[in-house]
């Protein structure tokens, strides 16, 4: 069965119910804490989109399943997550927030589709390979998590998708998979399409720009967290890596420079050619010490909403319970009609 291209083709199945507002859906796993990267990369643009679009943001905390969890810590840390969300912009009154296990209509629907799934489909998903590293002892989660991962996108007649150009495959599965669901038991699905940013999807890290930003990378001076205080970060961007010569000028072959100019410009709202003219003559010192004050500049009132919100963190949980009601609402009466053209239920 051959599924649609991934460009729309502006009919209502890729659209949604002709002439609603546009439904975004993008989830983020409570992995600890976020840094620059997961800013520039998702958060900012979930951020500035909200009044764009009708949104729906999601601590997809039965993703985290898929690998060995500590009890304890995934639920501190999916509390953290949403509240950084909302720390960051996130605006409760224009943007349903939930946590995805406190909606189980997802882990049902996964089921559902995993009857639609073809073994094959998932074998062949370059994350699973990447992570599981052709190892016997990797959980099943891992292996079906693409299914659950559609899911929460397919339930919510989802139209466009904020990921990365590493999850596209993905959006290409939910696709596929819900095309075969149409076609098999009738039109049920709205088909997303991926939403994929040509600047900030990829931040590399201060210490490697040949390697994308991340908490894994073990090193400290690799990264900056949202939490850090303006002197951390002064000290790690002055010790971020440039390339040969001197000139603020990117290039092909300077790709940290490249990778600094990019933050400068995200930060600022300053295009790249803008920043370079700006620092024409001037240097890496001077560029990296401004550079260092956008970022502050940009993260202290984010770390400072932080401390406000980890104050009352009764308040982040009622947040995420209302969202959890209206995502049901949404969900459930997809899941029914999933359920009912599937014969179940007499």
């Amino acid at each position: 069965m051959v599924a649609p291209t991934i460009q729309s083709t502006g009919t209502a199945t890729d659209t949604g119910t002709t002439g609603r507002r546009q439904r975004v859906f993008s989830g983020m796993q409570p992995s600890g804490n976020l840094h620059l990267g997961n800013y520039l990369g998702a958060l900012r643009n979930w951020v500035t989109q909200q009044e764009a679009y009708t949104n729906v943001f999601c601590v997809v905390d039965l993703h985290a399943l898929s690998l060995p969890t500590d009890p304890v810590e995934l639920r501190a840390n999916t509390l953290e997550l949403a509240t950084t969300f909302l720390a960051a912009g996130i605006d409760p009154a224009q943007t349903i927030l939930f946590v995805q296990s406190d909606v189980r209509e997802h882990s049902e629907a996964q089921w559902l589709m995993s009857s639609v799934t073809q073994f094959g489909e998932l074998r062949r998903m370059t994350q699973f390979k990447d992570k599981s590293d052709g190892r016997d002892d990797v959980s099943a989660a891992l292996f079906t998590y693409p299914i659950l991962q559609a899911c929460d996108i397919l339930l919510y007649d989802t139209d466009l998708v904020p990921v990365g150009e590493d999850q596209k495959q993905h959006i290409e599965l939910t696709r596929d998979i819900g095309h075969r669901f149409n076609t098999r038991y009738g039109e049920t699905f709205v088909l997303p399409r991926p939403d994929i940013k040509p600047e900030g999807a990829r931040i590399m890290a201060l210490d490697n720009p040949l390697k994308k930003m991340s908490k894994s990378s073990g090193t400290a001076n690799s990264l900056i967290y949202l939490v850090d205080e303006p002197d951390a970060i002064r000290r790690k961007v002055r010790r971020a890596v440039t390339d040969s010569g001197s000139e603020v000028r990117g290039g092909t072959d300077k790709p940290a420079l490249n990778n600094l100019l990019t933050i400068y410009s995200l930060l600022s709202g300053r295009s790249v050619a803008q920043v370079e003219q700006d620092y024409e003559g001037k240097g890496y010192g001077a560029f990296k010490g401004d550079l260092a004050e956008v970022v502050v500049e940009k993260l202290t009132p984010i770390r400072e909403r932080l401390e406000t919100l980890n104050a009352d963190p009764d308040e982040v949980r009622r947040i995420l319970h209302d969202g959890a009601d209206r995502a049901r609402a949404i969900a459930g009466p997809k899941l029914d009609q999933m359920r009912d053209r599937m014969g179940l239920g007499i």
